[in-house]
């Protein structure tokens, strides 16, 4: 299922490895919703922000490969009304997975708690089957 496959070290390192980057990936997502929901607050078009963003410091995956604002990557979920790609429920299961590791290694991480709770919120809301970067809906206020 993997492009690479990489020795992440002893016995676990492997989950570790994969909660840790899916914690990243979804706190990552979270910011790129909330940059196109507040670049479209202020007025600047979606693909305006997207081309400065995505030659600037805000450049990442979740924003160039997997944009959560239709019509931007031709291969996004967001142009199918986010259907398949990885699910909310999916997402949400990783972050408990992330905040239980962190509670049990006494690491902090607000904005991996942060960011559980906001898909929790998401996926209550009935949008567990959607892809994750449909959190843009309800940081647009579109609930």
């Amino acid at each position: 299922m993997a492009r690479a496959v990489l020795r992440a070290g002893d016995h676990g390192a492997g989950q570790a490895a994969k909660i840790c980057n899916n914690m990243l990936l979804g706190i990552s997502m979270i910011g790129t919703c909330e940059a196109f929901a507040l670049a479209e607050r202020l007025g600047l078009e979606p693909d305006k922000f997207f081309e400065i963003a995505s030659k600037s410091s805000g450049q990442c995956w979740s924003l160039t490969s997997y944009s959560p604002w239709p019509g931007l990557v031709e291969t996004a979920p967001s142009n199918r009304d986010y259907a398949g790609g990885f699910a909310v429920a999916m997402m949400l299961k990783d972050l408990k997975l992330a905040q239980a590791a962190a509670a049990a290694s006494g690491a902090s991480t607000p904005l991996g708690a942060q960011a559980e709770a906001l898909y929790a919120l998401w996926d209550r809301l009935g949008n567990s089957g959607r892809d994750f970067s449909s959190m843009l809906e309800l940081l647009r206020g579109e609930v």
